[in-house]
């Protein structure tokens, strides 16, 4: 299914929130009038898409590269608890 263009101004945002004054919470409901929980599951969805990864690859390979480095340190630091 091709993009909406809720898709396309989520992935806009976040390819140049780093341009936008104030928290990025604050910019998220301004600009784009969701919860950040909202945009952050619809975010975490959209890069799964093969759509997404068409319209911009970069910026699409940027967010699971960063999601896939979170994701391990949550496990390295679940492993490092359990082991006390």
């Amino acid at each position: 299914m091709p993009l909406s263009d809720r898709d396309r101004a989520i992935l806009a945002f976040e390819a140049e929130w780093v341009r936008h004054a104030g928290a990025k919470e604050e910019a998220i409901r301004a600009e784009l009038d969701l919860s950040p929980a909202r945009y952050y599951q619809l975010l975490g969805r959209l890069i799964e898409t093969a759509d997404a990864q068409a319209h911009d690859p970069m910026l699409v390979k940027r967010l699971r590269r960063l999601r896939d480095a979170r994701a391990r340190l949550r496990a390295d630091r679940a492993a490092g608890a359990g082991s006390r």
